[in-house]
């Protein structure tokens, strides 16, 4: 729909008397011995997150369920593998991607024998990867605040193994279950310091759009279904 003379004089009329006003700022500029600005004020907007693992879990359960995320507490690996295979069987699925870790290396030989495994690490063909039922990862963390899966090129095998499989599985510890995205950050600056990863992906729920009439479609721009796996 296009806008006339006068409306179009109208919107632009209200934008800049908008703009004659300040936004109220909540707290002073601040900044850190380095010069750089500091976060933990910002973090007063945010929903507040206990400080006990327990509590940390409570909330990424929750938020999880609400972003249409699947998580299955698992006390072992065994019954991780358990939950991949009645899943595999349930829906026919051929192929299983994934990638090399300490994790899914004790993962992949519980898995049954007629589900084909595919590893990316060694290289991978594109079109046999988006034709995979499911892809499985590890992640970096898990962010409480706002029920995200952390991963990175490093720790997800890649950058495509997240991302074409329709169906992303991942395996991860209560342990890894971190505050807010300030936290989150601070320990991926720590842990690779000197070798940063070249990509970084907070994933929170299934990929989704509602740009086409507020009608909300999972799977748009990627995985349509998203499993965490957590281990103790």
């Amino acid at each position: 729909m296009s806008l006339g003379t006068g409306d179009r004089a109208g919107i632009l009329g209200r934008v800049r008397e908008a703009l004659r006003e300040k936004a109220p700022l909540k707290h002073p500029a601040e900044r850190s011995a380095g010069g750089e600005p500091t976060t933990a004020h910002f973090r007063e907007w945010l929903p507040p997150v206990g400080p006990s693992i327990d509590e940390k879990y409570a909330l990424f359960a929750k938020l999880s369920e609400q972003l249409r995320s699947e998580l299955l507490p698992c006390p072992d690996v065994a019954h991780a593998a358990a939950a991949v295979s009645a899943l595999a069987q349930q829906l026919n699925w051929k192929t299983l991607a994934l990638h090399r870790g300490s994790l899914l290396d004790q993962l992949a030989p519980l898995l049954p024998p007629e589900l084909a495994l595919i590893y990316v690490d060694a290289g991978y063909d594109k079109d046999a990867l988006e034709a995979c039922d499911a892809g499985v990862t590890e992640c970096d963390l898990l962010v409480a605040q706002t029920g995200s899966v952390c991963v990175t090129s490093t720790s997800a095998g890649g950058r495509v193994l997240s991302v074409l499989p329709p169906h992303h599985f991942v395996l991860a510890r209560r342990s890894q279950l971190v505050t807010d995205l300030s936290e989150a950050y601070s320990t991926l600056a720590t842990r690779y310091r000197e070798n940063y990863p070249s990509m970084i992906s907070f994933i929170t729920g299934p990929s989704r759009t509602g740009d086409i009439e507020r009608i909300l479609v999972l799977g748009a721009h990627g995985p349509k279904r998203l499993t965490l796996l957590l281990l103790p």
